[in-house]
């Protein structure tokens, strides 16, 4: 499979430490030069999460959202292709995951997780594409922002809205396994009734 050509949409921030990049898509090349911020670290240690970054960014269909200043990674999102193993992955090739989104505690205050969903969704390409996005409260920083497991899933289904990724039910296992988790779907402008439907087949596979 060939790499998808993403449209890089990019935008600055300006924060009391100096102006912030937003770009929509980030090559390998450039995210391998950026020092990653210590507490990047919500999903694994952040110099592996950096490795694993750079490692989507190069898969055909992989996209990496990154937030940079000064030659410093302080935010990103990536997207990639559903595990093999994961239902989501059954039946066609038009379904992407929005595997991870980590903004560094330093920089929250400066709306920069809505400008990267913002950077990403704005590329027209994404547009034939199926997104998901499984949100595990044991990924969020619960500690760091102190807010209660309630308040914070409410944060996290304002922002995924905001660029139309919508709460789907689903007996996934890991999904149902906390009343706190979601499903978030977004379905591109170019998806089809029979790929909406192909897909909408998955969510229920337990025979309930």
């Amino acid at each position: 499979m060939n790499k998808e050509e993403w449209i890089n949409i990019t935008c600055t921030i300006q924060t009391s430490k100096g102006e912030l990049l937003i770009s929509g898509v980030t090559s390998p090349d450039i995210l391998e030069k950026l020092e990653i911020d210590q507490q990047l670290k919500a999903f694994r240690p952040a110099a592996k999460q950096k490795k694993a970054i750079v490692e989507i960014s190069c898969l055909p269909q992989g996209k990496v959202v990154s937030a940079q200043i000064n030659g410093e990674l302080v935010g990103y999102i990536t997207f990639h292709p559903p595990d093999e193993f994961e239902r989501w992955s059954s039946g066609q090739d038009k379904v992407l995951e929005l595997g991870a989104i980590e903004v560094s505690p330093r920089y929250r205050n400066y709306g920069v997780a809505r400008r990267m969903l913002e950077a990403a969704f704005g590329d027209e390409k994404m547009e034939d594409y199926i997104v998901i996005a499984t949100e595990y409260y044991w990924h969020w920083d619960l500690d760091g922002t102190n807010l209660p497991i309630w308040e914070y899933r409410e944060m996290m289904r304002r922002l995924m809205t905001h660029t139309d990724l919508l709460i789907k039910d689903t007996d996934d296992e890991e999904i149902t396994s906390h009343p706190a988790n979601m499903l978030m779907v977004r379905y591109g402008k170019n998806i089809t009734k029979k790929m909406i439907h192909n897909f909408d087949r998955l969510l229920f596979l337990n025979g309930k």
